[in-house]
């Protein structure tokens, strides 16, 4: 139901925006495509990385992070050989639908299994829960408030139709960024960068429109940069990982190349992928000395079976349901990938997602009673041990002359 809604909405807004002929919002000069990557957002070298580019920097980050976790270690009286087990929490898009995931992330915390985390990842909806789940349990209120207590008009402010055509989305989302800054601050920032510090990664995604690239932004250590505009960045960041193209404004980031000025036009993550772990041209076994174990938790705010509707023979009706169809191909496609990578890895695999027993109707974008019912959901699924699935559904791994894997893991009690 939201990915047709949202699809709509980007199918009107492609409508409209031929019928508006060059009358569009005005913006800086884009970055030129040879140049894509040498531009520094607040002069931070590693403060993100294209994930279809040279692995190296990527690498080079990881390598760091490992040392920075071993000193850590061994601060704390603690040995850094063998180094401990490192968990990985990845958190897809969905809109409202986060609502899902943080129920999980709180219930996870009521069984006291839920891990400190290596590595947190999240694209739109998820990039917004990701720094709370980072950030650990102490957050958990605030996610919950997030996610049951926001409706539309803290989320979006509707356009009239002629303003639409005239602009560059059908929505306003100043009500978003003003949530984002109320629960993002400065104290929030210090947080991460300690975290950063200890060798733990924030990666958050966006897509930059201009390049069609897809971006990984490194969040801890532009917040350990201590820059003083490292704080709006990572709101900006959040913004953008949330704006559906289309029908949520784009952000523009500020962006200098040899002294000269360029904006990039940024949207959500998922306008590429609906969640994501690492690149596939990154080999973790290769950023240790000695092996570790390595678990994954992929949290996708979605349903992965298919939602019925009757569609009327209408242009935009059509074109709205054959773009929701393939959102989530998409995001049933992201997990398939991951599970492949973590196979190749040697990573343990575990998924959440919605299923289809939960049956609540919701009546629009941002429903509270629909969001109550779904973050109780996710919360008892995590509680009662339903949560984490060793496959994704539908997939066949039985292999001649090997048992068949189990559909559903003993989930994350186990593994700690």
């Amino acid at each position: 139901m939201i990915l047709r809604q949202f699809a709509s909405l980007v199918a009107l807004a492609v409508v409209s925006s031929i019928a508006a002929g060059c009358s569009i919002p005005p913006r800086g000069p884009a970055v030129p495509s040879s140049d894509t990557v040498r531009a520094l957002p607040l002069g931070i070298a590693n403060a993100r990385f294209y994930a279809d580019d040279d692995p190296g920097p990527m690498l080079a980050e990881a390598a760091r992070a490992l040392e920075r976790e071993q000193a850590a270690l061994r601060a704390s009286g603690r040995p850094a050989k063998p180094m401990p087990p490192a968990s990985f929490l990845a958190v897809s898009g969905g809109s409202d639908n986060g609502a899902f995931g943080a129920g999980l992330i709180n219930g996870w915390t009521a069984t006291g299994t839920r891990p400190e985390f290596r590595i947190v990842t999240g694209i739109s909806t998820g990039a917004l829960i990701a720094p709370f789940a980072f950030l650990g349990s102490d957050y958990d209120p605030t996610l919950r408030e997030i996610y049951t207590m926001t409706g539309p008009e803290r989320i979006f402010l509707r356009r009239r139709l002629l303003a639409a055509v005239f602009d560059d989305a059908m929505a306003d989302t100043t009500p978003l960024a003003e949530m984002i800054a109320r629960y993002t601050d400065q104290a929030m920032v210090d947080a991460i960068a300690r975290e950063y510090r200890k060798g733990r990664l924030l990666l958050v995604a966006t897509t930059d429109l201009d390049a069609q690239r897809p971006v990984i932004w490194n969040v801890g250590a532009i917040a350990d940069s201590r820059h003083p505009k490292s704080l709006d960045l990572f709101r900006k960041i959040l913004l953008a990982s949330a704006s559906v193209p289309g029908a949520f404004q784009p952000v523009l980031l500020d962006v200098e190349i040899d002294g000269a000025k360029f904006q990039e036009m940024h949207v959500d993550g998922g306008a590429i992928a609906q969640l994501f772990l690492y690149p596939a041209s990154i080999d973790p076994s290769l950023l240790a000395a000695e092996r570790r174990s390595q678990t994954a938790y992929l949290i996708r705010n979605a349903r992965l079976d298919p939602e019925h509707a009757e569609i009327e023979r209408r242009t935009l009706t059509i074109a709205g349901r054959a773009i929701s169809t393939m959102l989530a191909a998409s995001g049933s496609n992201d997990v398939l990938r991951v599970y492949f990578l973590t196979k190749r890895d040697g990573v343990d695999y575990n998924l959440a997602y919605i299923g289809s027993d939960f049956k609540v109707p919701r009546d629009h974008l941002f429903d509270q009673v629909y969001m109550r019912s779904l973050y109780d959901y996710g919360y008892q699924q995590a509680v009662t041990g339903r949560a984490w699935h060793k496959t994704p559904p539908g997939l066949h791994t039985r292999r001649a002359g090997r048992p068949e894997a189990s559909a559903v893991g003993p989930g994350p009690a186990s593994k700690q």
